[in-house]
Formats: structure tokens, C-alpha cells, sequence
């Protein structure tokens, strides 16, 4: 007997050329230098620094850019061929125009046996574009991505890197409807959203953000509850 296997990851296509303005004008350089310097300082060797580094000036731009992977390189030391085999290594890191929302739908295995990739297809009939793609408002890029290690909650769309646990097409697609009516809303497990560019300003290390509410939930606990109750966690 023959069985085809439909489902699992997408393909993934080659990220685009990082593009964009080549240098930051001295007054946007002064800035971010002075942000940079704060970020620098919590590090033994400022290389160490990158990482953060270049979530700051995905703060600025929205996406890397040929300015921001300079900045970086200026400030840490680096050329800007090595930061950028580490920026175009980490899919957080956007090498085009990204929304106010980065609207993610987990695709892979669990996810998309669940309603995953019904869930993907309803928020591109709603919002008129696909995977990649930002609305012409410029309030939604929408992506499938890979797991998210939350497969408890399957299926999971992700919103600036904040979870919605156990979604369906209808829940995600008033999800979005509310992010571009410019409404006030708040992840599963807590956090209030906020845009993306303030959002890579806390990966940085520059806000605080607002972590009330965060942390695991009570069905990736689970397994750890029944090991202590059979006396297994010891």
C-alpha cells in the first residue's frame, strides 16, 4: 500500500537582499549610538552585544537594512559581512518592510493538523495577501512559521512574538480585525501587545515591556504536576 504524506513544513525560499538606505543620517547615528552604548556596556566583549544590536535598529527601520547591519558592524568592531551571516541566520530578524503587527501561523506538523493551515488560509482570503506579504495599510505582515515549542496549545498564532493559544479560523480572524481597528489587545497568557518596532526595542534591552502574566500555562505544567504527584521529579 502507498501512503502520501501531505503534511509538515513548507518549503522555505532564500530571505531577500537586505536593502535599504546605506548609512543613517548623523542625527539618527547620534541616537542610536547612545542607545548602542547602554546595550554595549552589559556585555564583557561588546561582540557580544550583537544580537541585541541588532534588534535596536530593527527598532528604527521596521527591517534591517544596509545602514542598520553597518551600525552594528561600526559600533561592535565587526564587518558587515559577519554581522550579517548572523543577521540572515535568525528568521526574528526581517530583511523587508515589516507591519505594526507580525502576525505568525505556526504550520508545522501538530499545528497544522489542528486547524493550522485552515487558519493560515482564512487570514489570507481576510487580509488580501499572503505568507510575506504586508497589508496595504500597513498594519499586517502575515507569515507561517515553525514550531513555537507551545504544541500544548495547538494551533498557536504568534503576534510580535506574544502567543494566542489554541486559535481557529474565526478567533484569528477577529484577531486581526482588532489589531486594525487599532484596539487594545492582549496575548493569551497575559501581555498586552505593543507594535513591532517597540517590540524589538525590548529585545534589545532598552524598555522594559510588560511581563505580567507571562509564563508557561497550566497544560504545559501538566506533565510536571503528575510526576510530583507519582513522586517522579525527584
Amino acid at each position: 500500500m502507498n501512503v502520501e504524506l501531505t503534511l509538515g513544513p513548507r518549503p522555505e525560499e532564500p530571505g531577500p537582499p537586505i536593502g535599504g538606505p546605506d548609512s543613517y543620517t548623523p542625527e539618527v547615528s547620534a541616537r542610536l549610538a547612545a542607545d548602542a552604548a547602554t546595550v554595549v556596556a552589559r556585555y564583557p566583549q561588546s561582540r557580544s552585544a550583537l544580537l541585541p544590536l541588532l534588534h535596536l535598529v530593527q527598532s528604527e527601520d521596521g527591517y534591517l537594512t544596509r545602514a542598520g547591519i553597518a551600525f552594528c558592524a561600526s559600533q561592535l568592531g565587526l564587518t558587515d559581512a559577519e554581522v550579517t551571516a548572523v543577521a540572515t541566520f535568525y528568521s526574528m530578524y526581517r530583511r523587508s518592510p515589516t507591519g505594526e503587527y507580525l502576525v505568525g501561523v505556526c504550520t508545522n506538523t501538530l499545528c497544522a493538523i489542528m486547524g493550522g493551515d485552515a487558519i493560515l488560509e482564512r487570514l489570507e482570503s481576510e487580509l488580501g495577501v499572503h505568507h510575506g506579504q504586508t497589508t496595504a495599510d500597513g498594519k499586517i505582515t502575515l507569515e507561517h512559521i515553525e514550531c513555537n515549542a507551545a504544541c500544548d496549545y495547538a494551533p498557536v498564532v504568534m503576534v510580535n512574538w506574544e502567543f494566542f493559544d489554541n486559535q481557529t479560523p474565526s478567533s484569528a480572524t477577529e484577531l486581526v480585525s482588532a489589531l486594525r481597528r487599532g484596539e487594545t489587545v492582549t496575548a493569551t497568557r497575559g501581555n498586552r501587545l505593543c507594535q513591532f518596532r517597540q517590540t524589538a526595542r525590548i529585545l534589545a534591552g532598552l524598555d522594559g515591556g510588560d511581563d505580567e502574566g507571562a509564563g508557561p500555562g497550566e497544560a504545559t505544567l501538566a506533565g510536571l504536576r503528575v510526576a510530583r504527584e507519582l513522586g517522579m521529579d525527584s
